[in-house]
């Protein structure tokens, strides 16, 4: 399998959107848009972020196929990190080889990253690349309905 990134694509965005309303994908994500079906909404924040200075949004491809996104945004400082995978490809490498492509392409430090606390493939995904728990929060998450417990992360080198 040959992951690779590339810069987002308009026709990207309807298989984007498609993965965004999985229900297992959106529970596991948790900190997810209010109403992630609400596709005006979608192509407004795709819009948006697309059009921001300093964001780097990529195509995350495998074999040459869209199997998700990765992107560093934020002010200098607070970058965080963000990544969507297919569910269908969970398990195999594809985020930890994307988020690592994506760590080399953007080699500005510290990046930040924020993961739900039971969210352990994340996590796991995160840690690999280097990323280590700096802290605890707590936060409404909108693909579940309530507060949950939740980590942030920090790359420095």
């Amino acid at each position: 399998m040959e992951v690779a990134l590339r810069p987002v694509h308009d026709s990207d965005l309807p298989v984007f959107f498609r993965q965004t309303n999985d229900p297992e994908s959106l529970r596991m994500a948790a900190f997810t848009h209010k109403d992630p079906a609400d596709r005006d909404a979608f192509d407004a924040h795709w819009r948006r972020i697309r059009a921001q200075a300093g964001v780097v949004n990529r195509t995350v491809l495998v074999d040459g196929d869209v199997v998700g996104s990765a992107a560093v945004y934020g002010e200098p400082g607070e970058r965080e990190v963000t990544y969507w995978i297919d569910r269908a490809y969970w398990g195999k490498g594809i985020a930890t080889a994307a988020l690592r492509d994506l760590l080399a392409e953007v080699p500005e430090r510290p990046l930040h990253a924020r993961v739900a606390a039971d969210n352990a493939g994340s996590r796991r995904v995160l840690e690999k690349c280097g990323f280590v728990v700096t802290g605890h929060d707590r936060g409404f998450a909108n693909a579940r309905g309530e507060e949950i417990d939740e980590l942030l992360l920090t790359l420095t080198s």
